[in-house]
């Protein structure tokens, strides 16, 4: 467990395994934002650092020892940037690469939220299944050297824990996170947090109606299960609802994938997983505001049992569903919790997904696609993503596109017949479960929530966590004041 502090000691006497030091570039080559370095260093730091190729840019380390000058043995050169986010990325970045040093400090400069958040996001591993020798241990002891009061580090902290548990479980195997395990797991998290928890089983949703999960979940041996988790404030005077596609894994159904779009989709489940965390985050930090979540929880597999491509599905609003493709499940699940969301009477409805491959064909790895039936609720949640470092993008939901979604036998079909457009057409889709004069919008994240590639500023391969701290960000902008 990785801790942070702050503390308003001199970085040059600071005793720590590693000193973190920003820098920036500028005209003479790139100078430190700490004071004193040069000097401690006799002048010679800008030459230490010129002599290994470092320039300052944002993001860029360079490691190079100390020899006495300082008090920490060890001095990590980062490229800071002018913007909070560069800031959160420096921290991470070199924290990350700190892995198996017991104690690092940061002098970054600038926001001491932003240096500290980034530092615990950097510092993050699962090794949970590892039976040989341990990769290297994240950070132990994190310290950020500044004048900024103590409740700094304290929020960072249950921000940065609040997307930590969903990295967890987006990491964690199929086998060992089915839908009634999560539902385990977050009863077993959120009510010591005082949040009131209902679970609804199978036979539950099949009485009730909720015909999307049950026709998503009857491949499986392990049925799809409903949660709802409810924060309430005495002082709350706005309600928000958020709703997870809680997929636990993937195979398309009886429209299978194909191997190569299928080894991920135990992040399938990433949406849920934002909502959980979320959910958490805003317990801990006691906003005035009435925040229930729906994690929409199943596991899509083929079988004899499984839905067939041209099933019709009674869905919990009470409209019709002709299923054409199975593998479209996600906003299936979702018209379900949407339409139990609105019961709740929010003043604002979030759906957050790993929907659609076409997100990422649109936007790519790191950008989600936000879509709304109200122009000012998409700026609003854009505007909220970016805010935290969350990088998002507002997309339409053109009219024309609807009518691709007729079906000849149901109200509507789960999927438009051409490609083009698909992240669209799913939220085109989902807006059909939102009652009239409810705000809603749609957040895609199908290329956020896992990085496939290499880990990069305070983000690890695997499980991300995105869009976690946007929806504690708007739950923030919505609480009294």
């Amino acid at each position: 467990m990785t801790t942070v502090r702050l503390n308003s000691a001199d970085s040059v006497s600071f005793d720590t395994d590693a000193l973190i030091v920003g820098f920036r570039s500028g005209p003479d080559g790139p100078r430190p934002v700490a004071d004193g370095l040069e000097a401690a260093f006799d002048g010679k730091l800008a030459a230490s650092l010129a002599a290994v190729a470092f320039s300052g840019k944002p993001g860029e380390i360079a490691k190079i020892p100390t020899f006495g000058a300082i008090t920490a043995p060890l001095l990590v050169a980062v490229g800071v940037g002018e913007s909070l986010e560069d800031l959160r990325r420096a921290a991470g970045a070199a924290v990350r690469s700190l892995a198996g040093t017991a104690r690092a400090a940061l002098a970054l400069d600038g926001d001491a939220e932003a240096v500290a958040l980034g530092a615990l996001l950097g510092a993050y591993g699962f090794d949970r299944y590892r039976t040989g020798e341990p990769p290297k241990a994240p950070v132990g002891e994190l310290t950020v050297l500044t004048d900024a009061d103590q409740a700094v580090a304290e929020r960072a902290t249950v921000l940065a824990d609040s997307v930590k548990l969903v990295r967890d479980l987006v990491n964690t195997p199929p086998s060992d996170l089915w839908p009634a395990r999560f539902a385990e797991i977050a009863e077993q998290t959120a009510a010591p947090l005082g949040i009131a928890v209902e679970v609804l089983d199978e036979k539950q949703l099949k009485d009730a109606g909720y015909g999307g999960l049950i026709g998503v979940g009857q491949g499986s041996v392990n049925p799809p299960r409903l949660v709802r988790l409810a924060y309430s404030h005495p002082e709350a005077a706005k309600t928000l609802a958020f709703v997870g596609k809680g997929i636990t894994f993937d195979s398309g159904g009886l429209s299978l994938k194909p191997t190569s779009s299928m080894d991920w989709m135990k992040s399938d489940m990433g949406g849920a997983g934002a909502v959980f965390g979320a959910l958490v985050g805003i317990a801990k930090l006691g906003l005035a505001v009435n925040v229930v979540g729906y994690l929409c929880l199943a596991e899509n597999l083929p079988s004899g049992t499984a839905q067939r491509p041209s099933d019709v599905l009674h869905s919990y609003s009470g409209k019709t569903v002709e299923v054409l493709d199975t593998d479209a499940e996600g906003r299936l699940v979702l018209m379900d919790g949407i339409a139990r969301a609105a019961e709740d009477g929010p003043d604002l409805i979030v759906d957050v997904a790993t929907l659609t491959g076409a997100q990422i064909v649109a936007l790519g790895w790191r950008t989600a696609g936000v879509m709304a039936n109200d122009d000012e609720v998409r700026e609003q949640v854009v505007e909220a993503a970016g805010a935290v470092g969350e990088a998002a993008w507002g997309m339409p939901l053109p009219d024309e596109l609807r009518k691709g979604l007729d079906s000849p036998v149901a109200d509507i079909a789960n999927l438009h017949p051409e490609r083009w457009g698909g992240m669209l057409t799913a939220a085109i889709f989902l807006k059909e479960f939102v009652p009239d004069g409810v705000r809603w919008a749609h957040i895609d994240m199908a290329g956020p929530a896992f990085n496939k590639g290499e880990p990069h500023g305070y983000t690890p391969k695997g499980g991300t966590g995105a869009i976690t701290r946007t929806l504690i960000g708007l739950a923030e902008r919505h609480a009294s004041a």
